[in-house]
């Protein structure tokens, strides 16, 4: 339970006790049934630990002026084993502040929790289909769809945290013009030719034409054109092996931390009769229309957007409009509650569209919803990197990962930096990833710096240990206003992330550690000299040294960092990025822990 729900408890029961007096009107207890009133931090620190507005939520019903009601629950409240004190403040708000044991049961409540801490019972939302990534198999995985790879696994992350059954899905284009314009201009490198107008440059179209003519000749020889396309993109999905210049786009994800459920096939909708089976749906329904021999999609009247699309072109090719609209009908009819697809911001039309096929189809166009995001912007050495997947000149995960890994000596650690960078910003905002600050160890780095956070409380956990001292036992101890400050921040993780999956926003989780680990280390360098959690080495060199320590506040306080500990690898585990036991020292750290 968090501190809000201890809270909230105890003003329902406090809001009983006047009932019972006759001090709510004649709704009496009934006056609470409907009404929407929170607890929540007030704005000000110093007004108090939280506030709530019931008063003014339920005196319409009750009858009586809010801050008689205000007046009336101060009273109620005094005296209790929650509310240390109230007071009334504005037309009817009631400020209040907790007892120490409040925030102490906090602790408690997360030790017991362990790693479901902050987690709903699993199963109990909706049906999710989470889409992302989706680019088309003609290049190796750039730093660009890495954001989108990153921000949809997150929300995915979080939607299964708040109890969605989730299904991550990456749909392959493996039909139309790209794909041919990149097989052809993998068939141009095999023979030393330049690639076509639209197609495709750089070293990795050279080595998978070698790949593809070491293994079948006849391929790249004149062969048929279609299984031309069907073989590069299995093996840009796939990599060439040994390849650091083709990975393939299923490695280079799940390097980055990311696995699909699902890799759904654009041509399969037309194996299968998909596209002309929803397009005979939509001409019965009067929504398709024939100008100049092309096939338009005609939105529905009060459509979001009242443009007419081409499904079919002139040529009699269908458009790429059609084979999305099949594959939308194809989700929902899968079963799922909700469709979310992961864009980016120059998709802003293409949300208007495809919500309007629905309503044409009658398929209820509310489930469809669409994360979009900003650009990223790659720096190193203060120079901007630019990239160009036709130019050749690109700059892909892998190359990033791989950097930042060689950097920091361990396998994961670009992953990380690549996650928590990319997601220490609003999906709103653009991101401006520094490699050079990525692969830094010292507590400029951002990443680096909430990962060695956990690493230090691991430290003092182990410490602990090797001194013969525990967690646990009475946590009245823990008094010290920091201690109930991080207490009272533990109990908000849960609300975070019900917000955070709520909104899409896997950045509320971000900051939120990154404040967990400021406000630790602000805690622990303040009283690292005055009022050491562990005693120091000149303490623990002398015989009998157990007898003058405070065996039970350090008891308290390990309880308290255990606390800490599981939410902040909850937090990280969150978003997919790694909590370590162990990190170097950064140079500018010369503490014992």
């Amino acid at each position: 339970m968090s501190l809000v729900d201890h809270v909230r408890e105890a003003v329902a029961s406090a809001l009983g006790e006047m009932a019972r007096a006759g001090e709510l009107g004649d709704a009496g207890a009934g006056a609470l049934d409907g009404a929407t009133w929170l607890v929540e931090r007030p704005k000000r620190a110093e007004h108090g630990d939280l506030a709530t507005n019931v008063a003014l939520a339920i005196a319409k019903r009750a009858g009586k002026p809010p801050r008689a009601i205000a007046e009336g629950l101060v009273r109620a409240l005094a005296g209790g084993t929650v509310v240390a004190s109230a007071e009334v403040a504005g037309p009817g708000f009631v400020n209040l502040r907790l007892r120490p044991r409040v925030f102490q049961a906090q602790i408690a409540d997360v030790l017991r929790a362990g790693s479901a801490w902050g987690r709903a019972p699993a199963a109990t939302g909706e049906r999710v289909n989470i889409e992302f990534v989706s680019a088309n198999p003609t290049g190796p995985v750039t730093v660009a769809s890495g954001r989108n790879a990153i921000l949809g696994d997150s929300v995915a992350r979080l939607l299964e945290v708040a109890g969605h059954r989730v299904t991550r899905e990456y749909y392959v284009n493996d039909r139309g013009n790209q794909v041919r314009a990149f097989a052809q201009s993998v068939r141009a490198a095999s023979e030393g030719r330049e690639p076509p107008e639209d197609g495709y440059r750089g070293a990795y179209v050279a080595e998978l034409a070698a790949w593809l003519k070491a293994l079948d000749p006849t391929l790249l020889a004149g062969g048929d054109p279609e299984t031309l396309d069907r073989a590069c993109v299995t093996w840009m999905l796939r990599g060439v092996p040994g390849s650091r210049t083709l990975p393939g786009i299923r490695p280079s994800l799940a390097d980055l931390g990311v696995y699909f459920d699902v890799w759904f096939s654009e041509d399969s909708l037309y194996r299968w009769g998909a596209v002309p089976a929803v397009m005979r749906r939509l001409e019965d329904g009067g929504h398709l229309v024939e100008k100049d021999g092309a096939l338009f999609f005609k939105a529905p009247d009060g459509a979001l957007e009242d443009k007419d699309r081409v499904v079919r072109k002139s040529s009699g090719e269908w458009a790429y409009f059609a084979s999305d609209i099949a594959y939308f009908a194809d989700k929902i009819g899968r079963g799922y509650d909700r469709l979310i697809n992961v864009l980016g911001a120059d998709h802003h039309g293409y949300v208007a569209r495809v919500r309007n096929a629905l309503t044409a189809l009658g398929l209820h166009e509310e489930r469809f919803e669409a994360l979009l995001y900003q650009l990223v912007f790659i720096t190193k050495g203060g120079e901007a990197l630019k990239s160009s997947k036709r130019a050749g000149n690109i700059i892909t995960v892998d190359e990033v990962m791989d950097e930042i890994d060689e950097a920091a000596g361990r396998k994961g650690a670009g992953r990380d930096a690549l996650r928590f960078f990319f997601l220490s910003r609003s999906a709103n905002s653009n991101v401006e990833f520094d490699i050079e600050l990525a692969k830094k160890k010292s507590l400029d780095n951002p990443v680096f710096y909430v990962q060695y956070g956990h690493a230090r409380l691991c430290s003092i956990l182990r410490n602990a240990e090797a001194l013969g001292l525990r967690a646990g036992g009475d946590l009245e101890p823990l008094v010290h206003p920091d201690e109930l400050a991080i207490a009272q921040k533990l109990g908000d993780f849960p609300a975070v992330v019900a917000e955070a999956a709520r909104l899409r926003e896997p950045h509320r989780v971000v900051f939120y550690v990154q404040e967990l680990a400021r406000d630790f280390q602000s805690y622990y360098t303040r009283l690292g000299d005055t009022d050491p959690i562990l005693p120091r080495k000149s303490v623990t060199a002398r015989p009998g040294w157990e007898a003058s320590w405070n065996v039970p506040k350090t008891g308290a306080r390990l309880a308290w960092i255990e606390a800490i500990r599981v939410t902040y690898a909850e937090a990280l585990g969150m978003v997919g990025v790694t909590a370590p036991q162990r990190m170097d020292r950064p140079p500018e750290e010369a503490d014992e822990a």
